[in-house]
């Protein structure tokens, strides 16, 4: 088997909200709209190349405590490498997300913030040093 793309699908109570925080702030471009049979909305956003990090409870919690200074995250975290991590958590801000934690240089040679976003979803935004 190979797997040829990963796709996070998040439901949104509020989906334009959340269609306007990931599209038309993140940046996240959108590949197609789909309208379900039972007249529903969909999107498709690209979000770059995608990997799926896999972390033992004792990592996740060393990573929100570097990250936020206590753990805050679930079991799932979504990470987007930008590259202006003080830009855009300002304008996830703006856009109506919780930010969690301020950009701040971490020991993983990136500056991370940590944002609550729209469907639930912590977000970290990393910037490579």
């Amino acid at each position: 088997m190979t797997v040829r793309q990963l796709r996070l699908v998040v439901t949104a109570d509020d989906y334009d909200t959340a269609v306007r925080f990931y599209r038309d702030v993140l940046g996240m471009a959108e590949r197609e709209s789909v309208p379900p049979q039972n007249g529903g909305r969909v999107m498709i956003l690209d979000a770059g190349a995608a990997t799926l990090e896999l972390a033992e409870p004792a990592t996740a919690e060393y990573i929100d405590q570097v990250e936020v200074g206590r753990r805050v995250a679930g079991h799932i975290r979504v990470a987007f490498e930008v590259d202006d991590v003080h830009g855009g958590t300002a304008a996830l801000r703006e856009a109506g997300g919780e930010v969690l934690a301020e950009p701040t240089p971490t020991p993983f040679r990136s500056t991370n913030a940590r944002v609550e976003g729209p469907a639930g979803l912590q977000l970290t935004l990393f910037q490579m040093d």
